[in-house]
């Protein structure tokens, strides 16, 4: 299983009382300590997942930020979406979910803004707006039209830090690696309406896996 680098001051952290109850020679506790040690890093881990094998060659579909629990479908929550008309998809990751995240639409980035904020629970609709985040705009031209969507990583209570890979000019895959939150988190997906979307309240996602919509199929002519 490959461990994200961001992973190492944590694992060290966690560590130390580790090896502080092995040197007093206290082994049920150092079995414990050991214990919270390695969740700690499995928080970090990051999975294959198909675009690592064969990039998605598909320029219509949408694919799945990240792991978790599809807790919004639909018309954007009031006083989420960015300016426009917009659909949107929200993706809430627990604890046990893998924190890496993906780009759900290939193409140039062309801006990426990061906001401070507070630390509300992810799954509240406000967290959308007041807490900390970032928001990555990626464009890609299809039969000559510009296709853009707009997806926002989201710390929760426990997510204390976002790390966002990915700088306006960047050219991205589809299901590509981009960033990832530390600890629980949400995911905001907003896409036009257009898109035919292919998930529904309540479903589980898999990161660069998960088809969230479709573009209708570009015109040849």
């Amino acid at each position: 299983m490959k461990i994200d680098p961001a992973a190492r001051p944590f694992t060290v952290m966690a560590a130390v009382p580790t090896v502080i109850a092995a040197m007093a020679r206290r082994p049920r506790t150092t079995a414990a300590l050991g214990l919270l040690t390695a969740g700690v890093t499995l928080f970090f881990r990051d999975p294959d997942r198909t675009p690592d094998h064969a990039p998605v060659a598909d320029a219509d579909v949408i694919l799945a930020p990240a792991d978790g629990i599809v807790m919004h479908v639909g018309e954007p929550q009031p006083g989420i979406a960015p300016p426009g008309q917009w659909q949107q998809v929200s993706i809430f990751l627990s604890l046990l979910d893998v924190h890496m995240n993906r780009s759900p639409y290939g193409g140039r980035v062309i801006d990426v803004t990061h906001t401070p904020g507070r630390f509300l629970a992810a799954y509240r609709a406000e967290s959308a707006t007041k807490n900390e985040r970032s928001e990555i705009i990626v464009e890609r031209v299809v039969g000559g039209r510009p296709r853009r969507i707009i997806y926002r990583q989201l710390v929760g209570q426990l997510a204390r830090r976002i790390v966002t890979r990915v700088e306006p000019g960047d050219e991205i895959a589809t299901g590509e690696r981009m960033g990832l939150m530390k600890f629980g988190s949400r995911m905001d997906v907003f896409v036009p309406p257009e898109v035919q979307l292919e998930v529904s309240k309540g479903k589980r996602a898999i990161g660069g896996e998960t088809v969230l919509g479709r573009f209708p199929a570009a015109d040849p002519s």
